[in-house]
């Protein structure tokens, strides 16, 4: 017993030696501390915590925005960046190695090595490695959070980032995951001049966003109204964090940021804004390749076969502790590109952006714009692949633009099914521009929206672009969802807007009459009830609803949980029976928690933040979003005293006015606070409990108004003296 306590011991130690030299293997961090002089930078942390980085270049701004968020979320950002680099799996294991495989896939890598000098401006490649200088340094001042060994970060590391995550807002991950499955997804598309793409259908309500703007044509005083509000996670690597970028070369902008990301991605500067929805364009195809039944390395390809380029990937797996186990797989590409055998076949994989790397530089040239021209000409480079805009300026212009870098395609064949990869005519290589997308330029009516709806739906109806003018081969969506309706019917209903109005709409929390939630909720208020006691105390409250979300209602906690989006079992009305024995397992669930099943909706639907726990409104699909816990199997999975947590929706929320005169004010919300991962900050639940209000905090962007609402202000390094 002795021997072996004395082995295990030993095996403790050598672990703890094997970990501690993890951390102090790797270049020496002597050589990044001396980077803070090199950056002429100051953070002002106002009283919200939340960091306005002052830089003398944009370069040092990046510098600065960097440590500050590293000092609020440093574990995100290096996950961020090594998932980018293909080696998350080096830290997470097993669970992380499908995303090192796709990085090999994609050949993420050799573009950036090929094209980072040419493609990139000098500018941007500045702001790049200036940001991972900042990460450097800050890894050099808290040595115990990164591990030597995987340092330095470049410029590279920041770019990547881009490359690899851009494809997932438009859906390749899921593309992807799709190709291994036991079967076929889908069939493989035959050419026929009759054939029109299918109707895209649309199932992912949780990263969605809202935007919308009015102009001095309908607002009530001459101002101009923006709303950035996406949705996202509330945790984890596209979880939101504010910031506020100045720099005596003309940056000068407020918004959110990712982790990783050296700049704003929406927000809005003295001139002008944009917000970002996710929009939902065609712009991946899957081939299936024809093999060589002598050759299983080669394919058909316009009547001559070709060879697989073929190249094996290697992926280092941690294990347990400081061990690891470095994986081989092969990877293929084809004429197409990326390609993976399969037991059900050989597929080639093709997206609009493949092999382009300047994902950051637009954004970069987005921020830095003085006027819509400006802003335009940024978004002609098509590098941001997807995404709808919604934008406003101190014009009083607005606009809604549904981005997307649509691929030529040949007519004839159903571009959402599998196509065959024998010809050349399923090729592509060229792209529309950003002219022939979807677009509303300052309609007569004076307001723009999107809600992750159809962009055949952006406006007055009467000025709304018609589906017919655009080629089914686009694959735009054509679905509408609540919150675009309610979008529609609150500013179509109100000519005379003002700002508090705006704010209002923003934060309405009902569903449409025309959703397809109310007419879930009819259809089961109709039905013949089951001769069940349960069933019918809860369809008795039921049948009470108005529609609406508000924290004080006792009705929408039965009929969301029961018949809201978002959950695995998402019950459609035509499925009576099913919708009452859910109906039955909730109320079930609610009398155990609450002793009644009338509950007031914010006692269930909750935001959970370290001691912080506030009911809130709000809900699936509503302007208002939140997102709690799943539905699976009749169980609220995840309801902890019969609570729901919310984990996505509403989340960073900023709203900007520019007046009459072209002066721009805004305010913001984060439903945490800056510190989004430092549980021992007073800042890491801050703002939650005005976010659980529907309440926004000021923006300061003049230094000398930040400095009348000052926390601290250092330079990097210097917060540690």
């Amino acid at each position: 017993m002795r021997k072996f306590i004395k082995i295990v011991v030993f095996l403790l130690i050598a672990v703890g030696a094997f970990a501690a030299y993890s951390y102090a293997s790797g270049p020496s961090i002597a050589q990044f501390k001396t980077l803070g002089e090199k950056y002429d930078v100051k953070i002002l942390r106002d009283t919200w915590g939340v960091p306005h980085i002052f830089g003398k270049r944009d370069a040092d701004t990046a510098f600065g925005l960097a440590y500050a968020h590293a000092e609020d979320d440093m574990p995100t950002i290096l996950e961020s960046l090594l998932a980018a680099r293909g080696q998350i799996a080096s830290v997470q294991g097993k669970d992380g190695a499908p995303i090192d495989f796709m990085v090999n896939l994609l050949r993420v890598w050799d573009d950036i090595n090929a094209k980072y000098e040419k493609d990139l401006s000098p500018e941007t490649r500045a702001v790049c490695e200036a940001y991972a200088d900042g990460l450097n340094f800050y890894a050099a001042k808290h040595p115990s959070e990164v591990p030597r060994r995987l340092l330095p970060f470049t410029g590279k590391d920041v770019v990547a980032g881009f490359v690899f995550k851009g494809p997932f807002f438009y859906g390749l991950d899921k593309t992807v995951q799709d190709l291994f499955g036991p079967e076929r997804k889908h069939k493989v598309s035959e050419k026929n001049p009759a054939t029109a793409a299918a109707e895209f259908l649309y199932d992912d309500l949780e990263i969605g966003s809202n935007t919308s703007a009015v102009s001095p044509k309908r607002s009530a005083d001459g101002s101009t109204f923006l709303n950035i509000n996406s949705h996202q996670p509330w945790e984890g690597p596209v979880a939101w964090y504010e910031a506020h970028m100045h720099s005596e070369e003309g940056w000068d902008i407020v918004g959110g940021t990712f982790p990783g990301a050296p700049l704003i991605l929406h927000g809005h500067n003295r001139d002008l804004g944009w917000a970002h929805t996710v929009n939902h364009p065609d712009l991946i195809d899957i081939y299936v390749l024809e093999m060589n039944p002598d050759n299983p390395n080669q394919y058909k390809f316009d009547g001559q076969w070709k060879d697989l380029e073929e190249r094996t990937a290697h992926i280092k797996v941690k294990i347990w502790g400081p061990i690891s186990w470095t994986v081989k797989r092969p990877v293929y590409w084809s004429v197409y590109g990326p390609t993976l055998k399969q037991d059900h076949g050989v597929y080639a994989i093709r997206y609009a952006n493949i092999g382009d790397i300047r994902q950051v530089e637009q954004w970069y040239r987005m921020g830095k714009s003085k006027n819509l021209g400006e802003w335009m000409d940024a978004m002609k480079m098509q590098s941001i692949a997807s995404l709808n805009c919604g934008y406003a300026d101190r014009e009083g212009n607005i606009m809604y633009l549904y981005n997307a870098k649509f691929p030529k395609r040949a007519e004839g064949y159903n571009w959402l099914e599998y196509l065959p990869g024998n010809t050349s005519e399923t090729l592509w290589t060229e792209f529309y521009g950003e002219d022939a997308c979807p677009q509303i330029l300052n309609p007569n009516c004076g307001f723009v929206y999107n809600s992750n709806n159809t962009p055949f739906r952006a406006t007055a109806l009467d000025e709304d672009k018609k589906e017919s003018d655009f080629s089914k081969t686009m694959g735009i969506e054509t679905h509408m969802s609540n919150r675009g309706l309610r979008a529609f019917e609150l500013l179509n209903g109100d000519t005379s807007i003002t700002e508090e109005e705006f704010n209002a709409y923003k934060y309405d929390r009902a569903y449409s009459t025309e959703s397809e939630m109310a007419e879930g909720w009819k259809k089961i208020a109709e039905a013949p009830a089951p001769d069940d006691p349960i069933i019918k105390e809860a369809l008795d409250v039921w049948k009470k609803w108005d529609l609406q979300t508000n924290p004080e209602n006792t009705s929408a906690a039965i009929c969301v949980l029961t018949m809201g989006s978002g959950s695995d079992n998402d019950v459609k009305a035509d499925d009576v029976a099913k919708t009452f024995e859910l109906m039955k397992s909730n109320a079930i669930a609610l009398k155990e928690a609450h002793g009644k099943i009338d509950v007031p909706w914010s006692e269930v639907n909750r935001l959970k933040r370290g001691e912080t726990n506030i009911g809130l409104g709000g809900g699936p699909d509503i302007l208002h979003a939140v997102y709690g816990s799943r539905v699976t199997n009749g169980k609220l999975e995840g309801l902890e005293k019969g609570q729901l947590t919310g984990r996505a929706g509403d989340c960073y929320v900023l709203i900007a006015t520019w007046d009459k005169d072209g002066k721009v004010h805004s305010r913001s919300i984060h439903q945490y606070g800056s510190a989004t991962v430092r549980k021992e900050s007073k800042h890491y639940a801050d703002q939650a409990p005005l976010f659980c209000k529907r309440e926004l905090k000021p923006v300061w962007l003049d230094e000398a108004e930040i400095r009348q609402h000052l926390e601290k202000e250092y330079k990097p390094g210097e917060e540690l003296n």
